[in-house]
């Protein structure tokens, strides 16, 4: 099989003006293509963001799925001060927290809110050696 390269993720949302001011407010900057699809171009790979009703004009079995997904996207920010800010100021704004900021065992602050369609968005900052710690027991 030839070699594959990731391209990008492309979410199936019901309003995407709502998910584009979602990740908008979490930083990401959009160039709309129509009214039913945008896209956010990343250093390797481009977040996507199409509506139901366009993906329905070119898939007849596409189903709306009945909750979101087990995934979460992750978002890159400067600073652990930046996850927290991240996480108060979308939930300030009415987004649902997951995951209220934490110290990861991995060495990075990390935080977990849902976009419009339910699907987790997680924000991490770098990650910083002398805070790693023992994952933990499962």
């Amino acid at each position: 099989m030839p070699k594959a390269t990731l391209r990008g993720i492309h979410l199936f949302v019901k309003d995407v003006a709502a998910t584009v001011a979602f990740y908008r407010r979490a930083g990401l900057e959009f160039e709309y293509v129509g009214r039913q699809f945008a896209r956010a171009e990343g250093d390797r790979a481009a977040l996507e963001i199409g509506s139901y009703e366009l993906t329905r004009g070119y898939d007849a079995g596409f189903r709306e799925p009945a909750t979101g997904g087990a995934t979460a996207l992750q978002v890159g920010v400067a600073s652990r001060d930046a996850v927290d800010a991240a996480y108060a100021d979308l939930t300030a704004a009415g987004f649902a927290g997951h995951l209220a900021p934490i110290d990861a065992f991995w060495g990075a602050r990390y935080a977990e809110v849902r976009d419009p369609d339910g699907n987790l968005v997680g924000f991490q900052s770098p990650v910083d050696e002398n805070r790693r710690s023992a994952p933990p027991a499962i």
